[in-house]
């Protein structure tokens, strides 16, 4: 299974008009869990060489929310809580791999993890973020209005 997830175009971590944002394209690899390839450029690093922490923590975050977005009408959530623990340094200008997992599902929060890899496989970051049902969600109809949707790959 290998199926995109919609994105927004205003969003900093996926939006796809941003033009300061990362454009991260997260796809649900299985049911409560999502990827994404990533090579982060210098414009985002902290100390030389190195991602800065608030970006980590970012895509982090996203990336274990968004393991309980799969389905229609998506279930977009606020933060509630996110502990984030830094391994190792994340490299810029090398590919990464971001994995997101559904953690417990409660009636309206929910739990996720998510963790950033190098290309040998070296988790570098992990976070495990606690996430609420937004009180008000968009109208599913109206989606597609507002940006969110699946746009192609380039």
């Amino acid at each position: 299974m290998m199926e995109k997830q919609a994105s927004s175009r205003t969003c900093f971590v996926c939006g796809v008009e941003n033009p300061l944002g990362l454009h991260l394209k997260f796809y649900e690899t299985a049911p409560g869990e999502v990827s994404v390839e990533f090579t982060a450029p210098q414009e985002y690093q902290g100390y030389p060489g190195v991602l800065h922490g608030g970006i980590v923590a970012a895509i982090l975050d996203e990336t274990a929310g968004r393991a309980h977005m799969g389905g229609f009408p998506p279930r977009f959530m606020f933060t509630a809580k996110l502990e984030i623990r830094y391994r190792k340094n994340v490299p810029i200008g090398q590919p990464l791999k971001i994995v997101g997992r559904a953690g417990k599902n409660r009636s309206r929060a929910a739990e996720g993890w998510a963790g950033i890899y190098d290309e040998a496989g070296t988790l570098l970051a992990e976070a495990n973020g606690l996430y609420i049902d937004l009180p008000d969600p968009p109208d599913p109809a109206g989606l597609e209005r507002i940006g969110w949707k699946v746009y192609p790959d380039n």
